[in-house]
């Protein structure tokens, strides 16, 4: 800077960019300076008046606050006084504050003088000095914004003093003023406001706690809250308190508007402390279901004196429909009167609202219209008054006599009776689809008449000028053109008019384009997220290629494999990266984005990939607390602490160096890595003095290294007392207690470690209190009797018999508070099976968490003895399957990765036993009734007997007794049970006069018994009988279609024949009857007989093969009826039973029938089945099927057959019918003469039936007839078998065909016989017959030979055969005898046979009938 220049004279040539100071207006000529104050002064008062007006209704222009008249540079000489003084406009009024060099003015030491008057705000420094040379800032602000004013004030010295002043003149250097250095307050938040999830018409309160050191009264920090970087004050939306370490910000009435991100900054001289969080809001219930969400973010735009323009962002519509328009409402200030402003809705986020009244203020509103209906209406607006922008640019000042008398509008002064001149630079300040916004510059006047302006459109190009407002004057230099075309090209000009004339019109504006309707914003691009922390996901995404306008963005979110999906943010957001929040630790989630601009949403983009929502990974902080556990002189046991913050994955390594104190060089002591806490370093110099530090690493990395240790010297340890204890960590932190843990020391010292004391301080004070009196022999211990909200510190002593040893390092600070929702582990004997469980619900998990339960705060790891741990989410069980009277001590639990959530429960050994008597009484119980048994007369006089029990599983079993005779749930009875209920029921179907008598429940449902009893005896049983008997009749009476009066039965006639007999009823004509078995329908022999109404159906040859299902339906028009009968089980024993006793009562005496292959005893009876109880005896030995004995039978008769019968097989012969009540049995004694008769016929018929099988046989081959023409051979040939073989011989019409040479006869093999006559003539014809025989007999066989001429037709024979001829065996019959011993040869010579094989003859028993 150059002293040579003259003080009072400024260049700007040698103003530097970085000056501290910057005067805006100079002058050292006090007269002009007065007259400029008094100027401007004047000016005040009208513009004071003209507000006052202004604002005497509350609907008053909405402003954010505007400087009207600036405050000005002043430089002064010391001790004389100066006065800076500015006038500002806004609604509501702003408030001013006054800064010196960026610090608020301390207006309380009495330094300065502060004056607000209506808008006129004043600063004095009635006595200045050289400190008060400095830039002065004014900053007014309300609820819509902030401005502010700056002027420099310079203070002289005197005037001997400036020519030897270096700096006397601007601008000032930084050493003209003393370095400032602040105090440095740290602020410390001890309670922060996290992520807030609410819903329109809710309030929420964000609030942070904090402390600052050092806490100056006269230095407390500023509270600022921002939304979205936006600076946030009271007002009706918003409420804000701070003071004594607390600040809350309250949004008492909650809109989309209030949602975005939080910021809290904590302003001090010396730094920033500031913590942020998500506010989301979401849409309140529609007032139709399946309406959008309210419009948002409401503005104004362009006010003016008769009309505005309204903006406002859509919502989204994830589920809803699309938006088909919007309404905007108006409501004047002062009422309640909402009227709607556009009769139809508008597709686009903008709206001019014309036809206010000037003066009057308005509220604004949007509403949301889809299919379904309109949404609620969006937050009002501010209040906005119709006022000309220009009014008070139009003031005048003018100096009357030297001095400012008059202030007035332009347009207000003396007329001289001209038009006014043509204004000027029209230009279009904003442009729209369907209007443009014009302002221009007025032309200079000075006629008391008033002055409007005229303006004129007219498409580009075409000279063709169409005047706008016909009918509206305007007074303004600002004026909006309406009802424009899209994409079209406009000139406007202006024309200004008085009551004397109207002026030249402007020049033309250039061509101004209206805007083209471009449609939505195409969809953004790919759409990437990454993990932030347990329950955020950074989203970043590709902005869209067409943006249209765009105004922000929608989030969307979605559980993988759902498609629910739901927004991440309500209100646009405008940046492509967005931190979505409150998400579920673990899930997996995708996300979409969709751009938005003033006609609606994009498409969405495409999907993200997967992502389950876990804190990103990092390094984890370093260890810290090295602590020397053991030394031997030439090696150190090492601890240390894990660190604070693993990084979100386990610590897997640990790194530590060395160096000797004193120099800076670290060497690495262990590789490979440490996995423990615990390390022994070897090698060490004794005598030296070392450093450590150590490093821990994960996953993601290696992280800091640790401070390093104390310096610790190498030498050996000799005290006689234990060492350190070491690892002290808490445990079950409560309000005023807490569990602390530790490992005990690895240097014990001259003898064994006898117990430990725990030693406890508050932090920052040095008075150790010992919690234990006596040493605990146990390495935990409960500390009690602390103050809450304390921060404690502890530390061990272990004991050995020499003394107490040296403490352990101090363990980090505590604070005797309990974690937030933290809860009490309970104990209790589960109800349902009898176990001990211990259970804890944990307030805080996170995906890496788990719980470790121990005993006496060793981990249980020994499940052998039926110890069981469930864990379901935050929800953990130990359970004691087996429990004993060992089993008591101090349970405990603890979760990982929390802020030390845990728990413990001591149960002692008296309680113990109580549970395990409880155990016993649940494991071995008696199911208590809610009602005994009881019963129900049905519908049909179906009698339902019922009972409820208090509770019963899906495993539950049960019985019904009817006079200790088990009821059968078999159709058409019933039996179930209903566990959500406990009823058990048996609906018997029948109920009749043999049901008198005690029915019984019994059930079994795990352990537990129960049995109740209902006796039906008397009249009890009486009235029960009549009710169903009425209740019977009165189902038929009432019923209308056809039906079964009847059901289905079986019936077993006297003769043995089972029908299934049933009667129908209610029928017609067209009504039709069905039989079905296992439904297939059964078409009887005899139709239904549907006119009497009973239906039969016979079952033939009843036995196993025809049981099943049977089935009976009637039906027609009117409906359906169905019978059904399962005929096995007791159904068909019943019937066998009942055949047993037709049968045995009416069977005949046995009879002998021999066979060919045996002896056969036969039993003639009515009916006989193989199902039947029938016992066959020899002697009194029961007999079975088998190859020896054959059981069997026709319908007609039982049989049993001895094989091959010997002399051991004669005897006495029985067999027994025994039915339910009665056996019957019928005996023949097989010996003497009765034997020999049986068995010679027996030798007879075997000798018959052996000559059959073996006599000489045609096999096949051949014809019946032949016919052949003459000249051929004739081959007859067929195959023969014998056994011995047979001979062969040829008859041709009775007579034997010899051999020669026309003739050849042969027999090959003994199988193959043939007769082949060659050259055959007509004397070949005739009937040919071939006989085969050997010694068991034999057969002939014919055949029927035509020999025809060549030429002749082929004659049509019809052969005249006489059957088969049978040649009988020749006579005895001799039988090969059996290489075995022969069987006892008859006592008398056997009878001659018959010449012919005759079936076997019964011999009637000679045994006399023994009938029963």
């Amino acid at each position: 800077m150059s002293v040579w220049m003259k003080p009072g004279h400024y260049s700007h040539d040698y103003h530097h960019k970085h000056s501290a100071y910057v005067v805006k207006e100079y002058c050292s000529s006090e007269a002009a300076e007065d007259y400029s104050y008094k100027s401007d002064f004047r000016i005040q008062g009208v513009v004071k008046k003209k507000m006052v007006e202004k604002y005497v209704r509350e609907e008053s222009m909405i402003r954010g606050p505007k400087f009207l008249v600036r405050i000005r540079s002043h430089t002064v000489y010391e001790n004389t006084s100066v006065k800076l003084f500015c006038t500002v406009e806004g609604f509501p009024l702003p408030v001013v504050k006054w800064y010196k060099d960026g610090v608020i003015l301390d207006v309380s030491s009495g330094k300065y003088l502060i004056e607000d008057n209506i808008g006129i705000h004043s600063l004095e420094i009635p006595k200045c000095s050289t400190d008060d040379t400095a830039q002065y800032t004014v900053v007014a602000s309300n609820v819509h914004g902030q401005a502010s004013s700056q002027a420099s004030v310079i203070v002289k010295r005197f005037k001997q003093e400036e020519e030897s002043s270096g700096y006397s003149w601007l601008p000032f250097t930084a050493a003209m003023l003393p370095q400032i250095h602040y105090t440095k307050i740290h602020i410390t938040f001890l309670e922060k406001f996290g992520p807030v999830f609410a819903s329109e018409g809710g309030s929420v309160s964000l609030t942070a706690t904090m402390t600052l050191n050092p806490n100056l009264a006269n230095l407390q920090p500023e509270a600022q809250w921002y939304r979205d970087d936006t600076r946030l004050s009271d007002s009706k939306w918003v409420k804000i308190e701070t003071g004594r370490g607390v600040t809350t910000l309250t949004l008492p009435h909650l809109y989309k508007d209030d949602e975005g991100l939080y910021t809290l900054r904590m302003v001090t001289k010396g730094g920033i402390a500031e913590h942020s969080a998500f506010v989301s809001v979401a849409d309140g219930p529609p007032p139709v279901p399946g309406a959008p969400g309210a419009p948002m973010d409401i503005k104004i735009h362009d006010a003016n004196r008769d009309y505005v323009i309204v903006s406002w962002k859509p919502p989204n519509t994830t589920t809803e429909g699309p938006i088909l328009g919007y309404f905007v409402d108006k409501c004047e200030v002062g009422t309640e009167n909402w009227t709607q402003c556009n009769d139809h809705p508008i597709k686009i986020c903008k709206y001019p609202v014309s036809g206010l009244f000037e003066g009057h203020s308005y509220y604004f509103r949007v509403r949301a219209v889809n299919s379904h209906g309109i949404s609620k209406p969006s937050r009002m607006s501010d209040p906005i008054a119709a006022l000309d922008p220009t009014e008070f640019e139009r003031l005048h000042a003018k100096k009357l006599g030297g001095k400012l008398d008059v202030v007035s509008y332009h347009d207000d002064l003396e007329a001289e009776g001209k038009p006014p001149g043509a204004p000027s630079g029209m230009y279009a300040s904003e442009t729209d689809r369907t209007y443009v916004v014009l302002s221009w510059k007025a032309p200079a006047y000075s006629s008391r008449a008033p002055m409007w302006y005229y303006i004129e459109k007219s498409m580009a190009g075409s000279g063709a000028w169409q005047r706008i407002n016909t009918q509206v004057p305007v007074r303004s230099p600002r004026y909006a053109a309406f009802d424009l075309a899209e994409g079209k090209e406009y000139q406007f000009r202006v024309l200004s008019a008085n009551m004397y004339g109207t002026s030249e019109p402007s020049e033309p504006t250039g061509p101004i384009q209206t805007e083209e309707l471009k449609g939505v914003p195409s969809a953004p691009g790919q759409v990437i997220s990454t993990r932030e922390t347990d329950t955020s996901v950074l989203i970043q995404w590709a902005p869209p290629k067409e943006p249209n306008n765009l105004i922000g963005y929608y989030i969307d979110q979605c559980v993988k494999g759902s498609k629910d999906w739901t927004s991440a943010n309500h209100k646009p957001h405008k940046s492509t990266k967005f931190v979505v929040s409150g998400l579920t630790t673990g899930e997996t989630y995708i996300f979409r984005v969709q751009a938005i601009n003033e006609l609606g949403l994009s498409d969405e983009s495409q999907e993200s990939a997967p992502l389950s929502v876990k804190a990103a990974l990092k390094p984890p902080s370093a260890p810290y607390t090295i602590a020397l556990l053991n030394c031997d002189g030439h090696s150190m046991v090492l601890n240390w602490q894990k660190p604070l913050h693993s990084g979100g994955a386990k610590i897997k390594e640990y790194y530590v160096d060395k160096r000797r104190a004193g120099t800076t060089m670290w060497r690495e002591i262990n590789i490979p890595p440490l996995t423990e806490r615990v390390y022994k370093v070897e090698g060490l110099t004794e005598g030296a003095v070392y450093q450590f530090q150590v490093y821990a690493a994960n996953i993601a990395g290696l992280g800091p290294a640790s401070r390093h240790s104390a310096d610790y010297t190498c030498e050996a340890w000799n005290m006689p007392e234990p060492g350190p204890a070491y690892d002290l960590t808490f445990c079950e932190v409560r309000d005023d207690s807490l569990v602390v843990e530790w490992q005990k020391p690895h240097y014990t010292g001259s003898g064994p470690i006898t117990g430990y004391q725990v030693e406890y301080a508050k932090q920052g004070t040095s008075n150790w209190i010992t919690a234990n009196e006596t040493a605990v022999s146990h390495r935990f211990l409960k500390v009690t009797s602390l103050e809450v909200g304390t921060n404690y510190v502890f530390r061990v002593r272990a004991v050995n018999a020499a003394g107490t040893g040296m403490a352990s390092m101090s363990s980090d600070a505590v604070v005797a508070k309990a974690v937030p929702g933290a809860q009490e582990m309970s104990c209790e004997v589960e109800q349902k099976t009898g176990d001990i469980v211990f259970s804890f619900e944990s307030c805080q998990m996170s995906e890496e968490s788990h719980f470790v339960w121990k005993k006496n705060y060793k981990e249980i790891t020994d499940f052998s003895k039926g110890i069981v741990i469930k864990t379901e989410g935050s929800h953990t069980k130990l359970i004691f399957k087996n429990a004993d009277k060992e089993d008591f001590g101090t349970y405990s639990v603890s979760v990982t990765n929390t802020d030390g959530v845990s728990a413990s429960h001591t149960i002692s050994a008296e309680e113990l036993e109580k549970m395990l008597a409880l155990s016993y009484d649940i494991r071995h119980p008696v199911i208590p009734l809610k009602s005994e048994l009881s019963y129900k007369i049905l519908e049909r006089g179906r009698m339902r007997f019922w009972l409820q029990a208090e509770e019963i599983s899906s495993n539950v079993t049960y019985k019904f007794f009817a006079n200790d005779k088990e009821l059968s749930g078999a159709a058409p009875n019933h039996m179930g049970h209903d566990v959500s209920t406990g009823v058990i029921e048996f609906i018997m179907d029948h109920f009749t006069e043999e049901n008198e008598g005690t029915f019984t429940c019994q059930i079994t449902d795990g352990g537990g018994k129960a049995q109740s009893s209902l006796v039906l005896i008397g009249n009890a049983f009486k009235e029960a009988l009549a009710e169903a008997d009425y209740q019977r009749r009165e189902y038929i009476r009432v019923k209308e279609g056809p039906h079964f009066s009847e059901f289905l039965s079986v019936q077993v006639g006297d003769d043995c024949s089972v029908t299934l007999v049933c009667k129908v009823a209610n029928l017609k004509k067209e009504s039709e009857f069905h039989w079905y078995r296992e439904d297939t329908e059964i078409i009887p022999d005899v139709k239904p007989d549907l006119g009497s109404g009973v239906c039969k159906l016979p079952i033939k040859l009843f036995s196993m093969k025809t049981a099943g299902i049977y089935k009976a339906t009637i039906s027609d028009d009117r409906g359906k009826d169905m019978s059904q009968i399962d005929i096995s089980g007791k159904v068909f024993d019943d019937v066998i039973n009942k055949f047993n006793h037709l049968a045995g009562s009416s069977a005949a005496d046995l009879v002998i029938s021999c066979t060919a292959t045996g002896i056969q005893l036969q039993c003639h009876m009515k009916y006989y089945t193989s199902e039947m109880n029938i016992t066959w005896l020899h002697g009194e030995s029961k007999l079975s099927h088998s190859d020896k004995i054959v059981i069997g039978g026709t319908p007609a008769m039982a049989t049993m057959e001895v094989i091959e019968p010997t002399e051991r097989d004669k005897g006495m012969y029985s067999i027994i019918i025994t039915d339910l009540e009665n056996s019957y049995k019928r005996t023949l004694e097989l010996s003497g003469d009765v034997y020999e008769k049986a068995y010679a016929e027996f030798q007879k018929l075997k000798a018959e039936a052996y000559a059959e099988k073996n006599r000489g046989k045609v096999v096949g081959g051949l014809p019946d007839v032949v016919t052949i023409m003459e000249k051929k051979t004739l081959s007859l040939t067929c195959t023969v078998c014998g056994d011995p073989r047979p001979q062969v011989s040829w008859l041709k019409n009775g007579a034997d065909v010899e051999a020669d040479d026309q003739h050849a006869i042969s027999l090959d093999q003994g199988k193959f016989a043939s007769l082949t006559i060659k050259g055959v003539s007509m004397d070949d014809s005739g009937r040919y017959t071939m006989i085969v025989q050997n010694k068991y007999g034999g057969e002939s066989v014919d055949i029927v030979v035509s020999v025809y001429r060549h030429g002749e037709k082929i004659p049509e024979a019809k052969p005249t055969l006489t059957p088969k001829t049978i040649i009988p065996p020749k006579l005895p019959i001799e039988m090969p005898q059996p290489k075995t011993a022969p069987s006892p040869a008859p006592s008398s010579p056997s009878p001659a046979p018959p010449k012919s094989p005759a079936p076997g003859r019964g011999v009637k028993s000679p045994t006399p009938t023994r009938r029963k």
